[in-house]
């Protein structure tokens, strides 16, 4: 089977992950989880990183600091992996899901606009929804597939309508809108390093911030809010979210490899896009032009999608439909969703995703690319 997206690990991994095991320094305490932080937020731009669990535990914590609360609503793309809905049910708040672009499966902003002009009030700084006076809070743009979407009128739509803004940056590291990361354009970015990601520390995640004062409390409620170093006095409501030392080496690790993993996804990107670009019915994802993207996972919208996916599998070319809009997962149906032309059920039904590791050897891209151009001469 060729496989979809799996870990490349053909640098120090082992070497620091030894180190770790030598010294008996495997958990949340240990020299490789600072020097993580400090390589992506040297990489990133960020002033601060702070490194968590996984992905979700760092959208829940950025969440929670941007001031959600419980009954508030955030703004999220219908297009999107369940995570960034789940850390918005964490903090008790719901979800404004938002349609998507046809063509870069971005968030409209034309509709995000013309939702929050007509439908919302602003009062005593606050963005309320018109029909029962609840706060929208913060909006959540998801940087999908490692695209990103014009991020200076997001910011323009959120500061007009007094939104905190908390970019799930957690497919786009290495992607950069007008020189600068994803994930630093708001008050947070979060980071993923799942195990199907460009870096990854098997789990993982990294919350991104310029705001001092927020990342000391990041790292302090992430610790379980331990407020004395020898007593076991905490003060406030903390959460063990931790990265450990042994994955952080990892980290480290993967993080010395990123510019020679995004150089290879760039390159797998424009291979399949050279080869399947004269099969009638193939579109790619259109990618924002500020931007320099990092193609995480290299996605086609096709006719006949559940007839492809079945002749590849057949093959054993692992591929993957795209995600089940959340407003057709039953915790979510009953949550507002904003659309005019249902772009997110048109994106869903079309999508498959092809395998682009970035150790994929050249030849078994080339297998790939001539099973789907043998599918669609049939």
């Amino acid at each position: 089977m060729i496989p979809l997206s799996v870990p490349n690990l053909a640098g120090n991994e082992w070497k620091y992950i030894k180190e770790c095991l030598d010294t008996n320094w495997v958990s949340s305490v240990g020299a490789y989880v600072n020097k993580f932080e400090e390589s992506l937020a040297n990489y990133t731009g960020a002033k601060y990183a702070i490194s968590t669990v996984n992905g979700t535990a760092a959208l829940h914590i950025s969440l929670m600091l941007s001031g959600v609360e419980a009954n508030d609503y955030v703004i999220v793309p219908n297009i999107t992996f369940i995570a960034s809905l789940n850390s918005i049910k964490y903090c008790n708040a719901n979800p404004i899901l938002m349609d998507v672009k046809e063509d870069s499966w971005q968030m409209d902003l034309d509709l995000l606009e013309e939702f929050l002009t007509k439908s919302t009030i602003i009062s005593g700084n606050k963005c309320l929804l018109k029909k029962n006076k609840k706060r929208i809070k913060a909006i959540m743009p998801v940087h999908v597939l490692g695209n990103i979407t014009d991020v200076d009128r997001l910011l323009k739509i959120a500061k007009r309508f007094k939104l905190a803004v908390v970019e799930d940056s957690t497919e786009s590291l290495g992607t950069f809108y007008k020189g600068k990361h994803s994930g630093t354009h708001g008050l947070f970015g979060c980071v993923s390093f799942n195990g199907n990601k460009i870096l990854t520390t098997g789990g993982g995640g990294m919350i991104l911030t310029n705001n001092k004062t927020l990342a000391k409390k990041a790292k302090h409620i992430t610790t379980q809010a331990k407020s004395h170093p020898f007593e076991y006095l905490h003060d406030d409501i903390g959460y063990n979210y931790r990265l450990v030392n042994i994955l952080s080496a990892m980290g480290v690790a993967q993080m010395e490899q990123l510019e020679g993993f995004l150089t290879t996804k760039e390159q797998i990107a424009a291979n399949y896009t050279k080869e399947l670009s004269l099969i009638p019915g193939i579109v790619f994802q259109k990618m924002n032009p500020d931007a320099k993207v990092n193609n995480w996972l290299f996605t086609i919208r096709c006719k006949d999608q559940k007839g492809l996916m079945k002749f590849l599998l057949a093959n054993n070319i692992q591929v993957r439909p795209f995600w089940v809009p959340m407003n057709k997962l039953k915790m979510f149906k009953k949550d507002l969703y904003i659309t005019k032309d249902k772009i997110s059920e048109k994106v869903y039904k079309s999508c498959v995703s092809l395998p682009c590791s970035t150790n994929l050897k050249p030849e078994e891209q080339a297998f790939v690319i001539s099973k789907i151009k043998e599918f669609y001469k049939k």
